[in-house]
């Protein structure tokens, strides 16, 4: 059964995430079938593509049942660099949670909103593992660098009014129906200048091999991702019990 579907009218394209038993976390398969959806939506030539989850969760994240390698986190970098590179606009439309791989997502768009229960959060740290660089770099370029340190070294999560203060979505909303008037109303601006500006703002920010051109952080990152700790944390996840962490 399908996990990720995708729609489009006219000009306004749909990704729903729909995995409700697991709060909408994304395992290889679901990957699979965004990555399929974003190439579906580039083919359509939208004027503007909408992502959101059902049940009232946007992602909590990746399947910790599924995450036993580097092979997942290359499947997701294909995704968010197809969903980033779209040449049209893109919106988050968030409720509920949006962790880890979840944010992301939302990372990956344009344009986030949220509704005002809404929880963010990169709670690596509490389960072994590491987020890409890119990550690092959006996160402190959308929220600010002491947001982004205080959100990867804690591991707390951040309320949606909070995450509107800090710049990491944009607007609040009543509900995501407003989301939809948001996207209708993007429609209807000019394609050319809105690509144009994409393209602008994307050339404002340096690529992972240009900021550490020695690989120093994906040393740390492949490290991390093959340690006892992510063994530990994903076995502590499973029996909910806090881990217990050695550092290697």
């Amino acid at each position: 059964m399908p996990i990720v579907s995708y729609s489009a009218d006219a000009a306004i394209g749909q990704i729903v995430i729909s995995r409700p038993e697991r709060r909408n976390a994304l395992n290889h398969q679901a990957l699979d079938e965004m990555r399929e959806a974003v190439a579906a939506a580039r083919h359509d030539q939208l004027r503007v593509l909408m992502l959101s989850g059902d049940e009232q969760q946007f992602c909590s994240g990746a399947d910790l049942k599924e995450l036993e390698d580097l092979e997942f986190t290359r499947a997701l970098r294909v995704v968010l660099d197809d969903l980033a590179a779209l040449s049209f606009p893109t919106l988050a439309a968030i409720s509920g949670a949006c962790m880890g791989l979840g944010l992301q997502l939302a990372m990956a768009c344009d344009l986030r909103v949220a509704t005002a229960e809404s929880q963010f959060a990169v709670p690596v740290a509490k389960l072994g593992l590491m987020v890409d660089h890119w990550t690092v770099q959006r996160l402190a370029l959308l929220a600010g660098h002491s947001t982004a340190r205080w959100m990867l070294l804690t591991a707390r999560p951040m309320h949606a009014e909070r995450a509107h203060e800090v710049g990491l979505i944009h607007q609040i909303v009543g509900d995501l129906d407003e989301a939809q008037v948001l996207a209708a109303e993007i429609s209807r601006l000019a394609p050319l200048a809105l690509s144009g500006s994409k393209l602008g703002l994307d050339l404002l920010e340096q690529s992972a091999e240009r900021m550490d051109p020695g690989g120093v952080y994906l040393g740390a990152f492949t490290t991390a991702w093959t340690s006892d700790d992510l063994v530990e944390g994903r076995r502590a996840f499973g029996d909910r019990r806090p881990a217990q962490f050695q550092g290697r």
